[in-house]
């Protein structure tokens, strides 16, 4: 199993910007020096919430010259928010810097605040998702000889030659869809790649089985990806970066002052997310940027039960052990939730160094 770190930490204000970018860069080195397999970045806009992933490609690059060891992850992409062009662009740059340790998650975004800043609808956000997607691999697979592409959807364009650079390899970039609806699990399935596998299901975002969801979603991805008739290491790779999420990850000696320090960390996050509020409120005053779900409150067990992974080593371990059983293949771990303060960051990296000595080395 490996073991993958997500950044996804929140300022509060903006004087607060210069310090995180700082404290990221820090944690994210520590983490090589650790052993963690992969860094994964959101991509985020306007509202605090990872600054820097207002640009996680350019970040990653920046990240890719200091680990040159490192896989690099987009968790998610929210692929109506970039131009075909453009995404395919950076993905062949950022393959190339990697040496082809390349994940790219891809989804139609969560929140209508960053849509409508780049003007979108949040009902049209699935739509101009495919149509990007669909674009995106014409777009890989031309050649110059070939006649023009138009992109003649929600973006516009007409590409002559070909996409320059080209991919690192003979195919691009993996991508990992989203393993919930049927389009992107067979889409995950049918070209070999990963998928991130959800522990939950909408419109409820959140319970207290997210093992339940977990298997349920697995199956129906692992189903259709050994049906594809890939060979063994195309199938073994996919598994092996198929990944299951947890956005708040702490470990402490014991599992008291872990559920007690966990309290305290979402306490912090639960304010941020409450700050953001008003301004979701106003992104959607209209029907075309209304969300049909809703995420509960952080300091509740359901909440908690889905998206936290906390407790001692030996009780973290005995968690994992069961997602191991259903065949995940990768954690991602969410080390830095909520406002950085130095003291966020004291915890984040007692947890990466716990999960180093003690987790890691019993799933290897």
């Amino acid at each position: 199993m490996r073991f993958s770190v997500f950044l996804n930490a929140r300022t509060m204000t903006p004087d607060a910007d210069r310090q995180l970018i700082v404290d990221l860069e820090r944690h994210a080195v520590l983490a090589g020096e650790l052993g963690f397999d992969a860094i994964f970045l959101p991509d985020h806009h306007f509202n605090g919430y990872m600054a820097i992933a207002s640009d996680s490609y350019m970040f990653a690059s920046y990240l890719a010259a200091k680990l040159p060891d490192m896989h690099f992850g987009f968790s998610v992409t929210t692929v109506p928010l970039h131009h075909p062009v453009r995404f395919v662009e950076r993905i062949n740059i950022l393959d190339h810097l990697t040496k082809g340790k390349l994940l790219v998650g891809v989804g139609s975004g969560t929140t209508p605040e960053e849509m409508i800043g780049f003007g979108v609808n949040y009902k049209d956000a699935g739509r101009i998702a495919e149509e990007n997607l669909a674009a995106a691999e014409a777009l890989w697979n031309k050649k110059i000889e070939d006649d023009a592409i138009e992109l003649d959807g929600f973006h516009k364009g007409r590409v002559l030659q070909r996409i320059a650079p080209s991919a690192y390899g003979p195919k691009h970039a993996r991508l990992m869809p989203v393993a919930m609806k049927d389009a992107s699990i067979t889409r995950a399935a049918v070209n070999g790649w990963p998928a991130f596998i959800p522990a939950f299901t909408p419109p409820q975002i959140g319970g207290l089985e997210p093992l339940t969801h977990v298997k349920k979603y697995f199956g129906k991805y692992h189903e259709q990806l050994l049906a594809a008739g890939h060979d063994e290491q195309t199938v073994a790779d996919a598994l092996s970066w198929t990944t299951h999420s947890y956005q708040c990850v702490h470990l402490a000696e014991t599992d008291e002052q872990a559920r007690k320090e966990v309290l305290e960390i979402l306490t912090s996050y639960q304010e941020a997310i409450d700050r953001e509020a008003a301004f979701n409120a106003k992104a959607e005053a209209d029907d075309a940027n209304k969300k049909t779900d809703r995420t509960g409150a952080a300091l509740t067990e359901e909440w908690m039960a889905t998206w936290c992974l906390y407790g001692s080593p030996a009780t973290v371990i005995d968690k994992l052990r069961a997602y191991q059983q259903v065949g995940i293949g990768n954690i991602l771990c969410g080390t830095v939730t909520g406002p950085l303060t130095e003291q966020r960051l004291a915890y984040a990296d007692q947890t990466l160094r716990l999960l180093a000595q003690h987790v890691i080395p019993a799933f290897q």
